[in-house]
């Protein structure tokens, strides 16, 4: 793949259009807050595909349609919007299928453009008639379907944000040509794990060190053994030492030098990466936008773009 010097780039501005709660736990602002930074860095408005969103009818590729429609028309009880950790609105379910369509565009951009990155996604506690932790429906799985019957034979999900992936586990226990897998705190949400075909969960007291040889082992063992023709990689961030609900210690240096192993390692043997920025959870928005930065900086570095010095880690 030659280098493109900026990866493709997908972004909605409705990711952080949802009225919440006031103190609401969910830091909705922080798409947008990234998008202008990026802007701010000279990252030209034209690298940014803006996705269409999907229909409900295709969305139960992956999802129940009883469920599906009971989030479209807000039948859903109160008892599983209040796991899931929203409250309803027709906002935040046409929100969800844009996600979701960004997803797919970023999966499709990847195999054109070597890298893309997604400025929202990771919402692995979706199941396939139920949602959790902020994930209504799980754009992983969808994504990596879809892009299934676009012909891509075998896909591999490298879920490192601190959750453990316990929706994406469950909806691709029967399907072996999608790899899933997940490097997370073990004494962490969810308390009941689901079974990935990888689950590493690392304790509370890994040090970086320790958390990026985990890493490289785990993909470099994940990519000999599948061979996968696309990584759709979670790239969450809440397993930061400052992060509110993570409970691990890692470094900013520490999440810069992770993306930078799993986007070069990829790149350098042709495999295509969609990335997603995933989970991330502090109040201080400016703090957690530049966490989420280091992703972009490792694309940049692997790309070649001279945008990878403005970025600080």
């Amino acid at each position: 793949m030659a280098a493109t010097h900026l990866p493709a780039l997908v972004y909605h501005p409705c990711y952080s259009e949802l009225d919440l709660p006031e103190r609401h736990r969910y830091p909705i602002t922080k798409y947008r807050e990234l998008y202008q930074q990026l802007l701010n860095l000279n990252v030209p408005a034209s690298a940014f595909t803006t996705p269409n969103a999907i229909t409900a009818d295709q969305l139960q590729l992956s999802h129940s349609a009883d469920y599906i429609a009971a989030l479209q028309h807000g039948t859903i009880c109160p008892k599983a919007m209040r796991r899931i950790g929203f409250p309803w609105s027709a906002t935040l379910f046409s929100r969800s299928l844009h996600s979701l369509g960004g997803g797919l565009a970023t999966a499709q951009l990847a195999m054109q453009h070597g890298i893309a990155i997604h400025l929202t996604g990771g919402y692995h506690h979706a199941f396939a008639n139920a949602g959790s932790g902020f994930c209504l429906f799980n754009d992983l799985v969808f994504a990596a379907q879809s892009m299934l019957l676009q012909g891509v034979d075998k896909i591999l999900i490298f879920d490192l944000d601190v959750h453990q992936g316990d929706g994406t586990a469950h909806m691709l226990q029967n399907e072996q040509r999608i790899i899933s897998s997940s490097i997370h705190c073990e004494k962490n949400f969810p308390s009941r794990k689901q079974l990935s075909d990888w689950d590493v969960g690392v304790s509370k007291d890994c040090s970086d060190s320790e958390y990026l040889a985990t890493v490289a082992e785990s993909l470099d063992t994940l990519i000999r053994l599948h061979q996968p023709e696309l990584v759709i990689y979670d790239a969450g961030v809440d397993c930061h030492q400052d992060d509110e609900l993570g409970l691990l210690n890692l470094s900013s240096q520490t999440i810069f030098q992770r993306d930078l192993l799993v986007l070069s390692r990829c790149y350098q043997q042709n495999i295509p990466v969609a990335a997603v920025i995933g989970g991330g959870y502090q109040r201080n928005i400016t703090a957690l936008v530049q966490l989420h930065l280091q992703l972009f900086k490792a694309a940049f570095t692997v790309t070649g773009s001279l945008l990878a010095s403005k970025i600080k880690t």
